[in-house]
């Protein structure tokens, strides 16, 4: 048989098409395209789907790293430097609580930014730095934030798209006025940008009063673009869709967490941001599935933090409502504070679909304290609910708060194993 050899250079889209139809035809054409851009013979038949490159060249990619505080975890985020210089993407932007902060010793501090900056130095791209609340609790991180860094909140346009990076703490869990007509002056003046990219640490959009914390005259200011945002803080992976837009809340990056996995959005992350054309492609990539050639991720000399723990037991039980096992609900033990007269949340879970569960307080699964506790339910058919977003139960909403559930328990120095019964009435 005859066969048609074509030598076809992969330039611009339209070309790309052509020489696809000309392959149909058997119609020779010469070569086109930059000698810098792939070369492949073409017959008549060929074994790949088509020639067009995934390469626009408005797209890009960066990383968006997430909590790293809170009780981190030795040689989880110096680690993660190496994994992300393995993805090479074109940057990195954090979103804050990058140093165990709550301290006004000025040796603590230092030693903990220069700790920090050590780690970051190693990555092969450059590092955007966003504040959260351990790196701003007092006026000495503030100042010590402001004499390395400067600004705790600026923008930068890149390829057609504008990133904010927002400082929640300004001061706590607000969103100042100055620093909203700051970024009202940034979005006003980049009007025909193709995608706005917001940072910021905590999930301002949760709380009650938006207009006080700030967070509403932000959304007033972003209304009418495409726009995606992220935050951490809670330490747990969690997705928004609010004005038609996504919100991202990010689980960690060497925080601290019980680590139980994907049904409770508890794991170690990245978040591989592809900018395409259309708008960004999120890839939320664990921690342990970045490796190098050889399988072994560098050893680093990052300490973890020590964290003060109380013995905890195994407990495990049942949940049921009336008389039926509720599967998808999160049970929750409170112990209350008899000088503050206020419940605190000490452990909980997600039950089965048996209506079983088990404990965790500091690790997966590892028990409860010895205590007397009461116990809430809250059931959203949504999964995992840690009690920070006000989601409407589809049980009795009394179940929901310590104060009214009426709902007691004590635990012992012994494998506890403690049924919940619920009345839908």
């Amino acid at each position: 048989m005859k066969r048609v050899v074509l030598f076809v250079t992969v330039g611009v889209l339209v070309i790309a098409a052509a020489v696809y139809s000309r392959q149909q035809t058997g119609e020779k054409t010469a070569e086109v395209g930059k000698a810098s851009e792939m070369k492949i013979a073409t017959e008549a038949k060929n074994p790949w789907t088509n020639l067009k490159l995934n390469n626009d060249p408005e797209q890009f990619q960066f990383v968006v790293v997430t909590d790293r505080t809170g009780g981190h975890r030795d040689k989880i985020f110096s680690r993660a430097v190496h994994q992300i210089n393995l993805l090479q993407p074109e940057f990195v932007i954090s979103v804050g609580d990058l140093i165990e902060g709550y301290t006004t010793k000025d040796e603590v501090i230092t030693n903990e930014w220069d700790q920090f900056n050590g780690f970051v130095s190693k990555l092969e791209m450059p590092f955007f730095y966003v504040p959260g609340n351990h790196d701003l609790t007092n006026k000495e991180l503030v100042e010590a934030w402001g004499g390395r860094f400067g600004r705790k909140y600026y923008h930068f346009v890149y390829r057609n798209v504008l990133f904010l990076a927002t400082n929640s703490e300004d001061p706590v869990s607000k969103v100042s006025d100055e620093q909203n007509a700051y970024f009202k002056k940034a979005i006003d003046e980049n009007p025909n940008v193709r995608w706005t990219m917001v940072f910021t640490h905590k999930p301002m959009w949760i709380d009650k009063d938006l207009e006080k914390n700030g967070w509403g005259a932000m959304e007033k200011n972003l209304a009418g673009r495409n726009y995606t945002v992220f935050c951490g803080h809670l330490h747990r992976y969690q997705k928004y869709v609010r004005n038609g837009m996504n919100y991202y809340q990010l689980a960690t990056t060497g925080g601290g967490s019980r680590l139980r996995g994907l049904q409770y959005g508890e794991f170690d992350q990245i978040a591989w941001i592809t900018m395409k054309p259309e708008g960004p492609r999120i890839a939320n990539i664990v921690l342990d599935g970045v490796l190098p050639e050889d399988l072994k991720v560098p050893d680093t000399n990052e300490p973890g933090v020590v964290r003060k723990k109380v013995p905890v037991f195994q407990t495990t039980g049942t949940v049921t409502l009336d008389g039926k096992p509720l599967f998808g609900a999160t049970v929750s033990f409170h112990s209350l504070n008899k000088t503050t007269m206020k419940y605190a949340h000490v452990c909980d879970s997600l039950t089965d679909a048996d209506g079983k569960y088990r404990m965790s307080t500091y690790t997966a699964f590892d028990g409860a304290p010895v205590g007397d506790y009461k116990v809430t339910v809250v059931f959203t058919g949504k999964g995992y609910s840690d009690g920070d977003v006000p989601e409407k139960t589809l049980i009795p909403a009394k179940y929901a708060k310590p104060e009214t559930s009426g709902l007691n328990v004590t635990t012992k120095d012994s494998a506890n194993d403690v049924k919940v019964e619920l009345e839908g009435k």
